[in-house]
């Protein structure tokens, strides 16, 4: 018995979402430790805008 029925599976764009939103962020943890000027803003910049769309997606994903 498959629980899972792949036909229905809606979850494979909010996972992808997810991934391209946590490779942003770890372009800008990697520019926090960069060296050059306004680095460590830029990357938490970058950082921020990551962490809203991981937890849009996230919230989106547990409101299906």
């Amino acid at each position: 018995m498959n629980l899972i029925d792949e036909s229905e599976d809606k979850s494979l764009p909010n996972v992808a979402i997810i991934i391209v939103a946590v490779a942003i962020g770890l372009v800008g943890i990697y520019l926090r430790f960069a060296d050059f000027r306004y680095s460590a803003e830029i990357g938490d910049i970058i950082m921020g805008i990551a962490t809203v769309i991981v937890f849009a997606s996230v919230f989106g994903w547990l409101k299906k």
